[in-house]
């Protein structure tokens, strides 16, 4: 079969991964957003990569402060899909358990685990950027099954 958009498209959305909750803060400024394009860089030293796009709130958030934070969360905890898509800012932590991190991140209390990353390198080799983070901090609270694509009734193929 020859290869066509429809034919990328529809291998893009068959592409499996994690769904996480990525916070940040810049000075006063919070925010907190739904990631599903992380992947692990290195082993040694312990490293994640997120891809954001430019136009999401967070992307400025990260770029200027230079940190974020990624939480795994569980597959009960599908209710944070809602809570941390679309509008930015405080209110999207309203009403749960969180405080600052290390890097000054909002750390989520009901994960099962966070690694705050320090930025070390950014790359724009599309329509995303891609900030690759250092871990700093490690947080690991409890065995649960991840929350992934699958679990999920969409798939984000990189549209704003």
């Amino acid at each position: 079969m020859p290869m066509t958009q429809k034919t990328i498209l529809k291998n893009m959305a068959l592409a499996t991964y994690g769904i996480y909750v990525l916070t940040t803060r810049f000075e006063e400024s919070i925010n907190g957003m739904i990631a599903s394009w992380v992947s692990q860089v290195s082993y040694e030293p312990p490293m994640f990569m997120a891809a954001i796009h430019p136009n999401r709130y967070t992307h400025e958030l990260v770029a200027k402060s230079g940190h974020f934070a990624l939480h795994i969360i569980s597959r009960e905890q599908k209710g944070f899909l809602d809570r941390f898509k679309g509008r930015a800012g405080k209110e999207k932590f309203e009403s749960i358990a969180w405080k600052d991190g290390v890097t000054g991140c909002p750390i989520l209390a009901d994960c099962i685990g966070c690694m705050e990353c320090r930025v070390i390198q950014s790359l724009t080799p599309g329509n995303h950027t891609m900030f690759i983070g250092k871990v700093v901090n490690a947080i690991f609270n409890e065995e649960k099954t991840p929350l992934c694509t699958l679990d999920y009734e969409g798939s984000y193929l990189g549209k704003a």
